[in-house]
């Protein structure tokens, strides 16, 4: 059974960049490759909303108000998703969680979350 655990979240000053970690155990490579594979976010009171995501088909997918200044990445190696998070407002601050869609069949595995804080 697939498990996934983040780190790197913490409190950074606007226009700082934080680096988060998701490290999934259990996960054959061909899941790790094949499937939706990528980071949510979500305040309190409101939905999860997508991130940054890879696809599953080689591409990947990113929120609009990412605006080029996230980047998702993957080691299949250590089977760990990265998400690079460059020039961070305080609108950014939300618990962050890595996500999982094995062959996009809907049995989808979710991490713990990373609080990622911005504020002067």
């Amino acid at each position: 059974q697939g498990r996934l655990v983040e780190s790197g979240g913490g409190l950074v000053q606007p226009g700082g960049s934080l680096r988060l970690s998701c490290k999934t155990s259990g996960v054959i490579l061909s899941v790790f490759n094949g499937s939706p594979l990528g980071w949510y976010r979500q305040a309190p009171g409101k939905e999860r909303e997508l991130v940054a995501t890879f696809d599953g088909r080689g591409g990947t997918r990113y929120a609009d108000f990412v605006k080029g200044r996230f980047t998702v990445s993957k080691d299949n190696i250590k089977r760990t998703v990265y998400l690079q998070m460059n020039s961070l407002e305080p609108e950014d601050t939300d618990v962050y969680y890595c996500h999982l869609n094995p062959y996009s069949s809907g049995a989808e595995y979710w991490g713990q979350g990373t609080q990622v804080s911005v504020s002067s």
